[in-house]
């Protein structure tokens, strides 16, 4: 087992969370798109607002590919907002 793995099943285990309902890969390169489309500390506040989203059961079930796309949109979306004032 990997360091990784071992992390999160102890996190997993220490929050209640059955390590089986938890999509790690998904999440990981979800962090990635948002770090590298938005800014590094936008990352692990996408995270952590997606948790919230998944345990209030507001989050579609496509919203890791939703916020993928957004921080992969960032620069446009930024550009026009900008442009529009």
């Amino acid at each position: 087992m990997n360091v990784l793995a071992e992390w999160t099943a102890l996190v997993c285990k220490e929050l209640g969370i059955d390590p089986e309902k938890v999509d790690r890969d998904a999440v990981l390169d979800l962090t990635r798109d948002v770090a590298h489309g938005v800014a590094r500390p936008a990352a692990p506040l996408t995270a952590y607002l997606l948790g919230l989203a998944q345990g209030a059961g507001t989050a579609p079930p496509d919203a890791v590919e939703r916020l993928s796309a957004l921080a992969g949109n960032w620069g446009r979306a930024t550009a026009e907002t900008l442009g529009d004032s």
